[in-house]
């Protein structure tokens, strides 16, 4: 009889810690998947450290985007007339309103964060900003990295020398030359493709500076950055003495992963185009749209 009663007690016992060790796994899945909840509603676009919640990330970010009230844009305040500083200092640009204009139809606002172009991929990256709005050109070693927009600017580059200049009248005769470019962008890989010893800039405007002071031989910049540089300045001494045969296309750059943001982001300038919005910014800093 003492036997029995003691295969039952063990029994009972043995049902007691298995009742505790599932009680125990529960609680820890639980805290995980709270903790995963919480760092997505936290983060932002696409933080690219889960393997198979990329659309929960995303969605997440979006949502976290709409709960703060504002998104945050990474763009670099020195670049005319895409993003730069007018006569009151205050931030504008094309760029500037399109972003602008792409936060309202979010319903949120816009909060810019300004940086240098060699910097502005690593500060996406770091989660600085949500979105770069600074003409990017879409191309697809970065699409292999970053999620875009669809394509809202086209245009071309343009090689610029001073007015004086009659020994560069072409990309291959920059070979040996000094070429004003910020040194991770396409127009610096343009330049650098035809043999241009690389100066590094923080911009368009401190290109021309250079250009106009003879420290540099030339500069590939955006066509559309020329035309508005001379109708501000028309007596500026510089002319454009080649462009590039390939049109390329330009888009708001996100994290990878970003897609309900990237979808929102696009579902906008749609709107923007259908009702005018965009032909109505453009054609104020362009005369044209610039999207076709």
């Amino acid at each position: 009889m003492k036997t029995w009663r003691k295969n039952i007690c063990f029994m009972l016992l043995f049902a007691v810690i298995l009742l505790g060790g599932s009680a125990c796994g529960n609680k820890n899945n639980d805290n995980g998947a709270n903790t995963g909840t919480n760092n997505g509603n936290n983060g932002t676009a696409g933080t690219g450290n889960t393997t198979n919640s990329g659309n929960a990330a995303s969605y997440n970010s979006l949502k976290a985007i709409k709960s703060s009230g504002e998104i945050t844009i990474g763009t670099e305040g020195t670049y005319a007339p895409f993003t730069f500083h007018d006569a009151s200092g205050k931030l504008t640009g094309f760029d500037v309103e399109i972003a602008e204009e792409i936060a309202k139809r979010i319903g949120v606002k816009a909060k810019f964060v300004e940086t240098k172009w060699d910097g502005m991929l690593a500060g996406l990256d770091a989660k600085r900003f949500d979105m770069v709005a600074n003409e990017v050109t879409i191309r697809d070693d970065r699409k292999a990295k970053y999620d875009f927009s669809d394509p809202y600017i086209l245009s071309k580059a343009v090689l610029i020398v001073k007015e004086s200049n009659t020994n560069i009248k072409s990309l291959t005769d920059l070979k040996g030359k000094k070429s004003g470019q910020s040194l991770t962008s396409d127009l610096g890989d343009i330049a650098k493709a035809n043999g241009a010893q690389l100066v590094a800039v923080d911009g368009f405007n401190q290109a021309i500076d250079l250009l106009t002071s003879g420290r540099i031989d030339a500069t590939i910049n955006d066509k559309l950055s020329y035309l508005d540089l001379k109708k501000a300045r028309p007596d500026v001494p510089i002319k454009v003495v080649a462009e590039t045969d390939q049109v390329s296309q330009s888009g708001m750059l996100f994290r990878k992963g970003s897609n309900e943001l990237v979808a929102a982001v696009n579902n906008a300038i749609k709107e923007m185009k259908a009702d005018g919005r965009y032909l109505e910014i453009s054609k104020t800093y362009f005369g044209e749209d610039v999207s076709k």
